[in-house]
Order: C-alpha cells, then structure tokens, then sequence
C-alpha cells in the first residue's frame, strides 16, 4: 500500500511538471522578471508606438535559441489583452517570404483576413502594394495599429528590397499606423539594408545574448522545483527539491534543453519518485540519434567491406575511384588475409547499389550520368568514426575489418 501512495504522489508531481513544461507562459515567464529585460523594452517601445499613435521599427537581433521568438510572443500576447481592438497583427517569414512579390501577396492575404475582406489572387504586386499603403492609411484613421513581424529580417535585405523601402516609406506619413519588428540571428542585419531602406529605419535594436550556465540552472529550477502549494505532500515537496538540487552537482548545460528536460521528466523513476541526472543523461542520449549510425547497424558483412574498401582506397590519397576500383581493393585483401568472406561481383554490386539506395555513399559529380553505375566515380558520405564504430558496435563483424581500419587511421 505505501508503495502504491508513493508511486501516486510521484505521478502527481510528473503531471504538473509536464504541464508546466506545456504551457509556454510559465516557461518564459522567468524573461519578465526585470524592467531591464529585452521583454520589458520591447513591450515599452510597441505598447507606446500603439498608445501614442506613432510609427516605429525595431531589431532583435542573437544567435538561434537565446530568446527572441519568445519575447516576440509574450510581448503580442500581452498586447492584445491590452489593446484587443487596437491591434492588427502581420506575420512574414524570409525562408518564405523573401521574395518581393510572394511577401505583398500575403501582407495583403493577411490584411483582408484580418479585416473580413475578400482577397484576390489575381492581383498584381503594384495592386498588393497600393492595398497595403491604404490599409495602413485607414487603419491610422481608426487608430488602429498595424504590427509586422518579419523573422529571418536579413533574408528580406536580399535583393532589391522593394518590400522593406515600400513599408518603411509608408509609415513616413502621419495617417499611417504600424510597428515593424525584425528578428534576425544575423547581428549585422541593419547594415544589409540599402541606402534608401537605412534612412527610413528608426534603427532601434535589441541584442539577445546566449543565456550563461547560471541562467540555464535558474531556468531549469523555475521549471523542475516543486512549490508548496502544488498540492503535493510537504515532506514530498521538501525531499524531492533536495534532491534535484543535489543533482546539479554534476550540472552539464547540455543536458538541460526543452525536450531533453520534457523526455527526462516522463522517465521519471516512479518507485523512488525523484528525479536524476540518470534521467537527463539518457534523455539526452535518446534525442542525439544518428541516422547515419542507425543506418550503419543494419549493414551486411559484404557493405561493410565496400566501406572499409572505399576508405582504404581515400586514405591511399587515390582521387577517384569506382566499383571496379573497389573490387580490385576487396580481392586484394582475400588474397592478404585469406578470408573466407568471398562474394560474387554481381552480388558485391547489389550490395553497392544499396549502400548508394541507404546514402552512406554517393556519385562524386553528376558528369557521368550516360556511364555504366560501375564505372561511375564514388565517395564515401560517412566519417572514419563513424565506420569505426559502427564496427565495434556490429557484433558479427570479422576481426579483419576492425584490424584494416585501425590500420590504415594510426599508420
């Protein structure tokens, strides 16, 4: 009975330790802690742009991960609960939207969604961009603010930059309304911007930087401690944060990402009920598969030789080679070690063919497509490590081969 009450309370505690790691307002909730924070000027800047009916423009600029989409977020969430008939939002993307054309179709797609108008396809760019200079015209009538989030800004400064300079240049008149927020990892964004597009920039940024080792534990806490009004026990409560704070002992910020903490809280070991950097350790392992190393498990015998063949053949500094190549190297080492592995060519080039059919290996140019596949030139796709262990890992893998490589990398 009292390990069944245990394995209860421990369950408890993984439901509301999910939950918190679901809901994306508590995780990032530790970014509003400070007036000083990229969240707290943000939101200054656009809640002031939207009160005071004034034209704005702003960069967040950081390397991927370190916050940017989420303080985006948390600052247009809040705003709208704020100034829910003052808002109109437009999101473009440049992995989508870089081009000119494709980007004012859907601002225009977008604005009429927004404003329950009816959009035509059939619209040239010059129509999609006199709509938006109206839209944003009207909607400063209304006093209504227009927000355009541009992610991937710097894929927008590519090319002619026609949407940026017909944005920008819109929002110099005093009838418009609207707040154009890039977000870019690249930290000379501003400067990609021509002559025309920089002098219509208000040149506002916000620099995100990686978060240290002291913050990622902070985090970690904020989202793995137990507080006392979680409805759990209070010894519970009191002996599992002393154990996870124990566990940061043998802190790693490697082990702390999003889904890595999510995959360690759902191994949680219900029978002791805690959590350990057992759990992270081997959630980490199982989120950092290697398809390649998957691939290299389910190998014959026969594919490994051509691989170990093909790497001789590279270390040989021999700069092309084919199947017959290949070949020629395999019967040269029956001859030398007297193996019994020996196959029959049309069997060693099915084997080929599906090595190239797995892409461990592939053509090394595209010129002799007319050619015969065994006169083709080859390369390998894979690392020496990476063959290395996978035949360390191959349990029927013969001596010889192991012997071979380790051969040919330390000589």
């Amino acid at each position: 009975m009292a390990a069944a009450a245990a394995e209860s309370v421990a369950s408890q505690a993984q439901a509301v330790l999910r939950a918190r790691l679901c809901d994306p307002s508590f995780v990032h909730s530790a970014l509003r802690s400070s007036p000083d924070t990229n969240y707290s000027k943000l939101k200054y800047l656009v809640a002031s742009s939207v009160s005071e009916a004034c034209n704005n423009s702003v960069l967040l600029l950081g390397p991927r991960g370190c916050g940017k989409a989420a303080v985006v977020d948390m600052v247009l969430d809040d705003l709208k609960k704020e100034h829910p008939d003052a808002i109109s939002l437009i999101r473009l993307n440049g992995m989508l939207h870089s081009d000119d054309n494709c980007a004012m179709k859907e601002i225009a797609r977008q604005l009429c969604l927004e404003h329950q108008l009816s959009f035509s396809k059939m619209a040239s760019s010059d129509d999609n961009t006199e709509f938006m200079i109206d839209m944003l015209r009207e909607c400063g009538l209304a006093h209504k603010t227009i927000l355009f989030v541009l992610e991937e800004f710097d894929l927008f400064a590519q090319g002619k930059q026609r949407l940026l300079y017909s944005l920008l240049d819109a929002m110099q008149s005093l009838t418009s309304q609207a707040v154009v927020i890039g977000v870019s990892c690249r930290l000379d964004a501003d400067q990609l911007l021509e002559k025309r597009v920089r002098s219509r920039f208000s040149h506002r940024k916000l620099l995100f930087v990686p978060s240290s080792m002291d913050d990622i534990q902070r985090l970690v806490e904020h989202l793995l401690m137990l507080a006392k009004d979680s409805g759990l026990p209070a010894k519970y409560i009191t002996d599992y944060n002393a154990r996870l704070t124990v566990s940061f002992v043998q802190y790693d910020p490697s082990l702390y990402y999003a889904c890595n903490i999510f995959r360690a809280v759902s191994d949680m070991n219900m029978e002791s009920g805690f959590l350990s950097m057992e759990n992270f350790v081997i959630a980490l392992s199982s989120m950092q598969r290697q398809p390649k190393m998957d691939s290299l498990q389910d190998l014959s015998i026969l594919e490994l030789y051509i691989l170990v063949c093909m790497y001789r053949l590279e270390d040989k500094e021999q700069s092309s080679y084919n199947f017959t190549s290949i070949m020629k190297e395999y019967r040269s080492i029956q001859e030398a070690y007297k193996t019994s592995d020996k196959y029959a060519s049309t069997v060693c080039f099915r084997a080929f063919e599906h090595l190239l059919d797995r892409e461990l290996i592939s053509f090394a140019d595209s010129k002799g497509r007319n050619q015969a596949l065994e006169y083709r030139p080859v390369k390998l796709l894979i690392s020496s490590r990476e063959l290395a262990q996978s035949l360390k890992l191959n349990t029927t893998c013969p001596a010889v081969l192991q012997k071979l490589l380790d051969r040919e990398r330390y000589m």
